[in-house]
């Protein structure tokens, strides 16, 4: 879409409703639309993989906390924002688990997952149950999750599951018509953040994350990061030999109080991936280098936008763009926003210094998480500008001009 039409698409959308207050970066001269009305104390975007505005953009879902209570890890709930009838709800029989929240934006139907099975409401009716592991399965073990962020199948049949039930990880998919979960891996820890090709219904994204001692709190690193898994078979290395050249890097980890580390191989310094849209490359962060992508085709590998402070990343429909934001934990006047343009590599802030998370909030797992929505006309992320934890939207058609040759 061309800068002008989407211009002309736009000159009257919902950021104009009396839900919305503009913030200008004192920077940029970025303009953000911050929710500012409330249902909840704290209200933050959706993981930045899973969809939260719908294909007509009438209807925006977000998550709800109300501290003390809850975490990142459960208790928080979902809000939806009318963007027509510029009105807020709060919809407390959501409770979630992670960030498990998926809404499938052309039906309307919001999907979260808690340790009572997987459910789904829309704004007009009540949740009901999608689906959860039989007792033949869990067998009287604890399920502490069915998904860290669901996903939808290409051939929009299944959900993707990577559960935890006792000290297995179960990695599968649940059907929408019956229910019934289909597991294709159970492993042992830590695999996490699986996500559905968005062509191949037979594919998942998965990932090995941080391994925590239940006893001791120690943490144990990943050593390799990126997989993937196809139903009826085992995990496969994106990478499955390590970069023959020297490599040495110290690591630290904005999401957990860790005691920086020497990295001898790349692979683990690699996180929060996503599938291009058209699912012919995988997309990550590679901390300290930057944003980068692999094709599947060949596995070529390379550094698209380098960003030493880069935390976690998202890419546009066709890969023009990219938006990011950077939390170092070494670093709190280096926390922002930003917009990259691919096509002429230019970029912006979009928030160029972003306030701390207060010490009591730090639970919720407060970051920007920024995505590209609305058909890639919008970016909404998460932000504290206006004092308190909110959720922003930018036009993209605003960054465009801001950064056009």
């Amino acid at each position: 879409m061309r800068l002008s039409a989407m211009k002309a698409e736009m000159k009257k959308d919902f950021l104009e409703s009396r839900l919305f207050t503009p913030w200008s970066d004192p920077v940029s001269g970025v303009t953000s639309y911050v929710l500012t009305q409330r249902v909840a104390p704290v209200q933050q975007s959706f993981y930045y993989v899973n969809q939260s505005l719908n294909s007509d953009c009438t209807q925006y879902w977000f998550y709800c906390a109300f501290p003390p209570s809850g975490n990142a890890n459960s208790g928080r709930c979902l809000g939806m924002a009318d963007l027509e009838g510029g009105n807020l709800s709060y919809f407390p029989d959501t409770q979630f688990t992670m960030a498990s929240p998926l809404l499938d934006s052309e039906t309307g139907d919001v999907y979260w997952a808690n340790e009572s099975g997987v459910w789904k409401r829309s704004f007009e009716e009540d949740p009901t149950l999608v689906g959860r592991f039989p007792d033949s399965v869990t067998r009287k073990r604890k399920v502490s999750r069915y998904a860290t962020h669901l996903s939808l199948s290409a051939n929009r049949q299944a959900l993707g599951i990577d559960g935890t039930i006792g000290e297995d990880n179960v990695v599968g998919s649940l059907l929408l018509e019956n229910g019934d979960i289909e597991i294709w891996q159970t492993l042992e820890p830590n695999w996490n953040h699986g996500c559905f090709h968005p062509k191949d219904p037979d594919l998942m994204l998965l990932a090995q994350d941080y391994r925590q001692d239940a006893k001791t709190g120690s943490l144990k690193r990943y050593e390799n990061r990126l997989w993937t898994i196809r139903r009826g078979g085992v995990p496969q290395a994106v990478y499955p030999d390590a970069v023959d050249e020297e490599y040495s890097t110290t690591a630290s980890y904005s999401h957990l109080d860790e005691v920086p580390v020497e990295v001898t191989d790349r692979r683990s310094m690699h996180g929060h991936e996503w599938w291009s849209a058209e699912g012919r490359r995988i997309w990550y962060v590679h901390y300290k280098q930057g944003v980068e992508c692999v094709d599947l085709d060949g596995r070529q590998c390379r550094l698209v936008w380098p960003h030493q402070t880069v935390s976690h990343a998202h890419s546009d429909t066709q890969d023009r763009w990219l938006v990011m934001d950077s939390l170092p934990p070494d670093s709190p006047l280096d926390h922002k926003v930003t917009f990259a343009n691919l096509q002429n590599g230019r970029s912006i802030d979009i928030v160029s210094l972003m306030d701390q998370v207060p010490p009591e909030l730090k639970k919720y797992h407060v970051h920007p998480h920024p995505q590209f929505c609305g058909n890639d006309q919008y970016i909404c992320y998460t932000t504290l500008v206006m004092g308190k934890v909110d959720v922003a939207f930018v036009r993209v058609a605003d960054l465009l001009e801001k950064t056009s040759d």
